[in-house]
Order: C-alpha cells, then sequence, then structure tokens
C-alpha cells in the first residue's frame, strides 16, 4: 500500500468517526431550546384559581387505537401537554417531566394525563403506542392522541388551551436536528369542572436562562404544580366522600 493511499485512508477513518460522533452529538444534544425565550412573569406567586373555561370538545386516537374525546375527562383533573414522537427532544425535555408527575397521581382514579401530538400525519397509533409504552403509561390513564387533521389540531392547541403557536421549521438543518415543528414545552392543568386552573413552564424553569434568573425557580414551580393537583384530588375525594363540594 503506497503512502498516499494509507493516508487516504486515515482520512477517510477520521471522517467516518466524525459524523458519528456528530450524529451522537446531535442525539444527545437536545440541550438547545429552539422556542422562544420563557416567560416566568409572576413565576411562584400566587396561581389564579381558574384560567378560562375550555368551551370546546376534541377528539382523535389513542395509543391503543381507541377513539377518545376530552369531554370523557369531565369530573377528572388533569395535565395536558403537546409533543410529537419523532421530535429529538420532547421525551428528554419534557417527557420525564410529565412522567414524574404521572407516576405521582396514577394511582388516583380522578387524575388523567394527555399529550397531544401536534404531528398527527407522522404520528400513528403504533408510534404513539411504542413512545407511551417507553414512558410507562397506561392507556386508560394516560393518553398519547393524535387527531388526523393537522390545522385543526393546532386551532384548538392554540385557541381553546391557549398554548403558544406551532410553527414549522423550513431550515433543512434545524430541522433535521430539532425535528419538524417548534412547539410549547408548557405543561396546563385542567380541573373537573373543565376549567383550566394553570400552566407551568417547567422546561423553560430548568433551562439555562431560568436557572440564572432563578436557582430555585425550577424547584418553586414543580412543587407549585404538584400541590395545585394534589389540591385539586383532595377536592374530588372530599366530594366523592360526600363532603361540602368546593
Amino acid at each position: 500500500m503506497t503512502d498516499r493511499r494509507k493516508i487516504a485512508m486515515i482520512y477517510g477513518v477520521v471522517a467516518a468517526l466524525s459524523v458519528a460522533f456528530l450524529a451522537f452529538a446531535i442525539h444527545l444534544g437536545n440541550q438547545v431550546p429552539e422556542q422562544d425565550p420563557p416567560d416566568f412573569t409572576a413565576v411562584g406567586g400566587e396561581v389564579p384559581k381558574v384560567f378560562f373555561p375550555i368551551a370546546k370538545d376534541f377528539d382523535g386516537v389513542n395509543q391503543a387505537g381507541r377513539p377518545v374525546a376530552l369531554s370523557e375527562l369531565k369530573g377528572k383533573v388533569w395535565i395536558i401537554a403537546e409533543f410529537f414522537a419523532v421530535c429529538p427532544h420532547c421525551a428528554v425535555r419534557n417527557g420525564m417531566e410529565l412522567k414524574s408527575i404521572y407516576d405521582e397521581f396514577k394511582e388516583s382514579p380522578d387524575f388523567h394525563a394527555v399529550c397531544i401530538s401536534v404531528d398527527p400525519l407522522t404520528d400513528t397509533p403504533e408510534r404513539l403506542a411504542d413512545y407511551g409504552k417507553a414512558l410507562g403509561a397506561d392507556p386508560a390513564n394516560w393518553w398519547f392522541m393524535s387527531h388526523p387533521n393537522e390545522k385543526e389540531t393546532h386551532d384548538y392547541l392554540e385557541g381553546e388551551l391557549k398554548f403558544m403557536r406551532v410553527r414549522e421549521r423550513l431550515d433543512p438543518l434545524d430541522r433535521e436536528s430539532n425535528g419538524r415543528f417548534d412547539h410549547d414545552m408548557a405543561i396546563t392543568l385542567v380541573d373537573r369542572e373543565w376549567n383550566v386552573i394553570g400552566k407551568w413552564n417547567l422546561f423553560g424553569a430548568r433551562s439555562e436562562e431560568g436557572r440564572k434568573m432563578d436557582p430555585l425557580l425550577y424547584d418553586k414551580m414543580k412543587q407549585q404544580l404538584h400541590d395545585r393537583i394534589r389540591e385539586e384530588l383532595e377536592k374530588n375525594e372530599t366530594a366523592a366522600a360526600g363532603g361540602d363540594a368546593p
């Protein structure tokens, strides 16, 4: 083998290793947020008892292939978040956060969790089933839900539930490393009467910007959300036991 061929082979190996390392870095590089700067206004302060009522229903298919509608959750306390199964960030950024909440409250018959896909054209029930299984979600009380129409989905999330606008990434490199959509990472809490009673951006509080603003911001927000869920569930238990309704 000539020296020139040896050098070419060495450079080829280095290039291949570089590509592999870059792919692995992109896979793990979910730390770079692509959303607008999070709004931390009044974080840690008093949470309004009711933000706004939900007026319109929304339906779709969950990870078990069953047709479901949000109206089925009237009388329950539920959290709802946006996601899409092929997002390279959702599981790390918010999936573990949602799982932590779910694991704490899943034994309550009044608690439910919902994740609505912002990419319903891609997120088939099979893909949603794999995603839910990875997070230990029981379809009985944690739906990964997909509505067949993408525009109707986005309109409902933005107009009815007041999530931030879902934005499609157009730059090919941005899209490849961060997924097709930039979407709201907040977790919304809904009471048994179908009122949105709070919205917590734990991802934003956990970010570098959030930590700089207040190192304890994330802990305070998480405690606030968990306390509010617990408070609402206790109301349900009191009502079910025949106590005074709130």
